[in-house]
C-alpha cells in the first residue's frame, strides 16, 4: 500500500469511527447536561462515557503530533465537538456562574479532553463572569504542557480580550514567563483573535497590539514558541497586511545583521501568506541566515527577563522594549 494509500484508507476509517459514535457522543452531552447543578456528577458521567469514545487510531496520533502530552483518551475531535453541542443544548439555560463550576470542576480531571471541554464552558462565561473566568484560564494556562491545550485555550483569551481590552495586558506579563507553553499562548491568541470575532477581531487595535506582542517574542529559542508567532503574523495579514510586511522587513533586517536564525525562521514560515514579490526581497534578505544549533533565545522579553533575573543579558534599548505598545 503506497502512503498515499494509507492516508486515504486511514481517513476512511475516521470518518466511519466518528459516523458510528456521533450519536453516543450528542445523548452523552446531553445527558452530563443535565446534571448541570452538581458539576461533580457532570465530571463523573464525563469520565465514565468518553472512553466508550475513544480511538485507538486518534490516540497514536495525538502522541505522535503532540509529543510529551499528558493523560489522553483519543476522543476525536469531530466526537468531542459532538459532545460539547451536547452540552451546551442541555445547558443553553444556566448562567455563567454554573457553567463556570462545571468548568473548574472538569479541569480538575486527569483526561485532557475534559479540559478542552471546559474551555468552551469558559468560552460560553467569560464575558458575564470575567474575574472567576480569567482566574481558571490563568490555571489552565499555567498547567499546559502541551500545544493542542494551549492553542484550545486561546479561544478564550481571545473572547476575553475582546470582551475587556484592558485585557491585553495578560498576555503582556506573560511574554516574560519561564514557560514556553504560556509564552506560545501569546501567539496563539494573537492567531486566534482575527477568528473569534471577524468585525471586533480586524480592527487596527488588533495588529497594533498583536505585532507588539510579536515583536517582543520573536527571537524565542523555542520551536512551538516561533510556530504560534509566525501563525499570528500570517492572520494578522487578515488584519492589516501593510503593517505586517513592514513588520517582517524590519525584522528580516535585524535577523540578517545579528546572524539570528530564530528571528529568520518565524519570518520564512509566513511565505505560504506573502505575495511572491515580497517574498523575495525577504528571501533576499535572509539568503546567509541559518538556525545555530544551541542559540540562545534573542527576543526583546528573553533579554528583558534576564536582566531582571541578574542572569548578566544585558537589557534592550527602552525604546526597543516598548516597540508597537499602546
Amino acid at each position: 500500500m503506497t502512503p498515499v494509500e494509507a492516508q486515504s484508507a486511514a481517513t476512511q476509517r475516521s470518518r466511519a469511527f466518528v459516523a458510528a459514535h456521533l450519536e453516543e457522543a450528542l445523548a452523552l452531552g446531553r445527558r452530563a447536561g443535565e446534571e448541570a447543578q452538581d458539576a461533580s456528577a457532570i465530571a463523573q458521567t464525563l469520565l465514565e462515557g468518553l472512553p466508550a469514545l475513544a480511538d485507538v487510531e486518534a490516540l497514536e496520533a495525538v502522541r505522535r503530533f503532540a509529543p510529551g502530552i499528558g493523560e489522553v483518551l483519543g476522543v476525536r475531535n469531530a466526537l468531542l465537538s459532538a459532545v460539547t453541542r451536547g452540552l451546551r443544548s442541555a445547558t443553553r439555560r444556566d448562567n455563567a456562574s454554573t457553567l463556570l463550576d462545571i468548568a473548574d470542576h472538569l479541569q480538575r480531571q486527569a483526561p485532557l479532553e475534559l479540559h478542552w471541554l471546559a474551555n468552551d464552558l469558559l468560552d460560553r462565561a467569560i464575558r458575564d463572569e470575567p474575574e472567576r473566568a480569567w482566574q481558571l484560564v490563568r490555571r489552565e494556562a499555567r498547567s499546559a504542557g502541551d500545544w493542542i491545550s494551549v492553542d484550545n485555550l486561546a479561544h478564550v483569551v481571545g473572547r476575553g480580550i475582546l470582551a475587556e481590552r484592558y485585557r491585553w495586558a495578560e498576555l503582556e506579563q506573560l511574554v516574560y514567563s519561564p514557560s514556553h507553553w504560556e509564552r506560545r499562548l501569546v501567539g496563539s491568541t494573537v492567531a486566534t483573535i482575527p477568528f473569534v470575532d471577524r468585525g471586533a477581531g480586524r480592527t487596527p487595535e488588533i495588529a497594533r497590539r498583536g505585532l507588539g506582542l510579536v515583536a517582543d517574542l520573536i527571537g524565542d529559542a523555542e520551536p512551538d514558541v516561533q510556530r504560534s508567532l509566525s501563525w499570528a503574523l500570517r492572520n494578522l495579514r487578515a488584519v492589516d497586511p501593510g503593517a505586517v510586511i513592514a513588520f517582517l522587513e524590519r525584522e528580516a533586517a535585524e535577523a540578517a545583521e545579528h546572524n539570528d536564525g530564530h528571528r529568520a525562521w518565524v519570518i520564512r514560515d509566513t511565505f505560504a501568506k506573502l505575495p511572491a514579490d515580497e517574498v523575495q526581497r525577504l528571501r533576499s534578505t535572509l539568503a546567509t541566515v541559518r538556525k545555530q544549533p544551541g542559540a540562545p533565545s534573542t527576543s526583546h522579553a528573553a533579554a528583558a527577563a534576564a536582566s531582571f533575573l541578574g542572569l548578566g543579558v544585558g537589557v534592550p534599548p527602552a525604546e526597543r522594549l516598548i516597540i508597537n505598545r499602546p
